[in-house]
């Protein structure tokens, strides 16, 4: 499975933005996702996931209740919609497929390159 995200950029604090992940190969349907964040200095950190068939998600507590994970399997794609968002927000985002489920990164098999999302204040 190849991963390739897109959609960060530079947004002002209480603004959104929306990741996707494009996934290549016939298996996507069967992996969880995921996607991760990071900060120069500092440990990937989990954000969100979804099982393969999108009827379970999962937040990180910074997440809950202002980011949407979703996918859509036809077009082998998962999303991000990042709403109210705040300065330390900022980070390089990851997706990432699992065959398994969890919020750790060792679990993850395959990763994208990563979009860098900018919060000013």
């Amino acid at each position: 499975v190849q991963l390739q995200a897109s959609g960060g950029g530079l947004v002002q604090t209480g603004g959104s933005l929306r990741l996707s992940c494009a996934a290549s190969g016939r298996t996507f349907s069967s992996y969880g996702m995921g996607w991760f964040r990071q900060t120069p200095g500092k440990e990937r950190e989990f954000v969100a996931a979804i099982r393969w068939s999108g009827d379970s998600t999962y937040y990180a507590d910074s997440a809950n209740g202002r980011f949407t994970i979703s996918r859509d399997n036809a077009k082998n794609t998962v999303y991000l919609q990042m709403n109210s968002l705040k300065p330390e927000d900022t980070a390089v985002y990851y997706c990432a497929a699992t065959r398994g489920w969890g919020t750790q990164p060792y679990i993850y098999d395959y990763w994208g390159q990563g979009t860098q999302v900018t919060v000013s204040s």
